[in-house]
């Protein structure tokens, strides 16, 4: 299922009913940005005209003009459904006009009909007039599946469509226009039948791969950056965590030509908090790209546009929205994987999270543990201006996914940091101890760093020293600096702002119940949130985040 060959531009079959649509998309950006005149051919069926990717990945192509060609294999049925079933349209095409672009049908068993549209829809993009939609009203012989009893359809339907099978038909066009004997088709059709033997030959003898190569290609190999040391004479500067934003991705767009930026409301608001205010005039539209609100088109053309080669940062708004894209997320970011590693994917995504401000559920989760469980997925969950511009130089540097997420309360709250006028990286999984201690070990992510800092203070104040680690990113996580500080508090207590039940201190938890266990002196405590939805009468969200209170009542039961 999941074939490609990425040395001739093959960027992969798809499992997912349209999921190389916004693909696609990102493709085309690249070839645009990169003037290389190619243009992304992207085959879909008649079922994957009715999704949200169709649509969003489309609409997305259209507004930015981009050289893509949609081919559409209308072979009557999705799976089992009939088009006629699903669809009011007689012809499918006509859906191109509610994106402003040429659509076309032709009847997708003429092979010469197929050419001439495609090839005028190709040469449409090259020049620069954007995306066209070219249905091929064809039909599927086979079943959807090995095994399918074909049901839904008539013995007779599939004789009468066998009777327009292309092949036929075009060998015959061609003898009758005396370009090609029976004797030429005959010895075509032998040297293929050859040539597809010795291909099932070579896979049934081949060996099969070692056990271990499962888990390959699951990252591509990271250049490692350093973290700088601190130095008497370094200059310093002041900045606010927004700022920080700003200038970590303003600095990557002049150092490197494939740095984009896309997203919503990046253009007008320079985000919808103001992070990247100033970066649209400073770079222009090819660099800084402003989106429809279709998340799905967002990281998807995203994913595109890393696969062929840039380095593209997609501005997702807020990380509850992530559902909506919840296909780009669990099985289109793991392509290198799927393709053997013959791809890398330099993508960065970020989104605000977070509770505390009275955004209600819908626009203040974390979802920590629900992204860590993402194979292929880098995480950065930021606390201090100095942490949040190091860290995502690295992420857009980096040739793997990562998304970072931003506190909106850490935004809102005027945090400032000091950082280095010079530039300077941090190297992705490696924690920071915030504060030495010897009593107990305070794991804190997020916004939950100042909050345990801040409950230490309490803390040190009767006597019990806390040591307060902040592990930065979440994936790769740094077991062992947390193993380390355990060996020496012998306590454990994680304090993260998500439910309880699958959070990111659930599974901190199991790797020092597994790989430290005997360092411990007393069970681990996890403060967490409630297991249910955000709140958002003020008074019940200030009950359901974790706090100094909460926190000090944990440490003070491990002692």
């Amino acid at each position: 299922m999941h074939i490609a060959d990425t040395s001739i531009g093959i960027l992969g079959a798809n499992g997912i009913v349209g999921g190389g649509i916004p693909i696609a998309g990102g493709a085309a950006l690249a070839a645009q940005m990169k003037k290389t005149g190619q243009v992304a051919i992207c085959f879909l069926g008649d079922g994957a005209s009715n999704t949200t990717r169709f649509h969003e990945g489309v609409n997305l192509a259209a507004c930015w003009k981009l050289p893509v060609v949609y081919v559409l294999e209308n072979n009557l049925y999705a799976e089992s459904t009939c088009i006629a079933d699903v669809c009011r349209l007689i012809n499918i095409a006509d859906r191109s006009a509610a994106y402003g672009i040429p659509g076309v049908t032709v009847d997708g068993n003429d092979v010469m009909a197929v050419y001439e549209a495609v090839g005028e829809a190709v040469d449409r993009a090259r020049k620069g007039k954007g995306p066209s939609l070219v249905e091929c009203k064809t039909y599927r012989y086979h079943g959807h599946f090995e095994g399918d009893a074909m049901t839904y359809r008539t013995k007779e339907e599939v004789e009468e469509w066998m009777k327009r099978d292309p092949i036929p038909r075009f060998r015959k066009k061609l003898r009758d226009m005396g370009v090609l004997s029976d004797k030429d088709a005959d010895k075509a059709d032998q040297e293929m039948a050859a040539e597809i033997d010795a291909a099932v030959k070579y896979a049934a003898e081949s060996p099969a791969p070692a056990p271990e190569e499962a888990l390959e290609d699951v990252y591509a190999e990271v250049t490692v950056v350093k973290e700088p040391a601190a130095s008497p004479g370094q200059k310093m500067k002041e900045i606010t965590f927004p700022q920080a934003i700003h200038d970590a991705v303003d600095e990557e767009l002049a150092r490197d030509p494939n740095v984009i930026l896309m997203g919503e409301d990046v253009r007008a608001w320079g985000a919808p908090l103001g992070e990247f205010k100033g970066l649209y005039e400073k770079y222009g539209p090819d660099r800084v790209l402003d989106t429809p609100i279709s998340e799905t088109a967002i990281l998807g053309g995203a994913i595109g546009a890393a696969a062929a080669g840039l380095r593209p940062i997609a501005s997702m708004m807020f990380c509850d929205f992530f559902g909506v894209c919840g296909d780009e997320l669990i099985n289109q970011l793991q392509m290198r994987y799927m393709y053997g590693g013959m791809l890398k994917l330099p993508l960065t995504f970020m989104a605000y999270s977070g509770a505390g401000l009275g955004a209600a559920h819908q626009h203040s989760k974390n979802l920590f543990g629900w992204l860590m469980a993402i194979p292929g997925l880098k995480i950065i969950a930021a606390a201090t201006p100095y942490d949040a511009k190091g860290l995502i130089k690295s992420a857009i540097r980096e040739d793997n996914p990562v998304v970072l997420l931003h506190h909106k309360a850490i935004i809102f709250s005027g945090l400032k940091g000091k950082v280095p006028e010079a530039e300077f990286t941090i190297p992705l999984g490696k924690a920071d101890v915030k504060r030495e201690g010897k009593d107990v070990t305070v794991v804190a992510i997020q916004l939950m760093v100042q909050r345990a800092l801040a409950a230490a203070e309490q803390l040190q104040a009767k006597g019990i020293s806390v040591e307060v680690i902040d592990p930065r990113t979440l994936v790769p996580l740094d077991k062992e600096t947390i193993l380390k500080s355990v060996k020496k508090t012998g306590r454990l207590v994680i304090i993260s702002e998500e439910p309880v039940t699958g959070s990111a201190a659930g599974e901190i938890t199991a790797v020092v119940a597994s790989e430290g266990f005997g360092s411990l002196k007393a069970p681990v405590k996890r403060v967490c949130a409630p297991d249910t939805p955000i709140p958002f009468a003020p008074v019940l969200e200030k009950y359901w985040m974790p706090d100094e209170e909460r926190l000090i009542k944990a440490v003070t039961e491990v002692m």
